[in-house]
């Protein structure tokens, strides 16, 4: 029987092994072709670039909290209680990320340095998300109206919770008066929202 094909989702898995085990500075295309069992052209088939390959393993990386924080935003219920559990889903799954596999989570946030535009990209989709949610909550009454237009609300309140999601205080997520500081946060938001 043919071996199965590779794909794109293999090549990123073996990335990230690579990357955990050799770090960003020394892991190569050709330690992943080799993790493969294939050549290094092989690998080149499917991204072009070193460059890449790195941002695709970014995107990846980053979309696992942005899908989870999408069925949030655009799930049922009131608009504040979907923004509460937003922003604890983007903490919790940012504190996971850091201490569940911290040799991956300290490469990444060197790979997200060299890769500054997948993080905006990032960025922009959950300045997306948190817009949905301030219009849905704004469209039922839950939230008082404008001005500042929902956009630049998202943007504040993005910017006010980044030590709950920003990798830089990643220090800080594990203790314990942080869950306390997210909850008193919360509710300052919700109540400026609604007020």
């Amino acid at each position: 029987m043919p071996p199965e094909p590779l794909t794109p989702e293999d090549i990123l898995r073996a990335t990230e092994d690579v990357l955990r085990r050799y770090g960003p500075a020394k892991a190569t295309v050709v330690d992943v072709a080799r993790a493969l069992g294939v050549s290094h052209g092989t690998v080149y088939r499917h991204f072009r670039t070193k460059t890449a390959l790195r941002e695709a393993v970014i995107r990846r990386w980053l979309h696992t909290t942005t899908g989870r924080l999408a069925r949030i935003a655009d799930g049922p219920g009131p608009a504040g209680e979907r923004l509460e559990a937003w922003l604890r889903a983007l903490f919790a799954a940012k504190q996971r990320k850091a201490t569940d596999d911290p040799e991956l989570f300290a490469t990444y946030q060197v790979l997200v340095e060299e890769h500054r535009e997948v993080v905006s990209e990032h960025i922009a989709d959950l300045i997306g998300q948190l817009t949905t949610l301030i219009e849905a909550g704004r469209a039922s009454g839950e939230f008082a109206p404008g001005p500042p237009d929902a956009e630049t609300t998202a943007h504040a309140i993005h910017r006010a919770t980044a030590v709950f999601h920003k990798p830089a205080h990643a220090a800080e997520w594990s203790r314990p008066e942080t869950a306390d500081a997210l909850t008193t946060v919360i509710a300052l938001l919700l109540r400026g929202l609604r007020a």
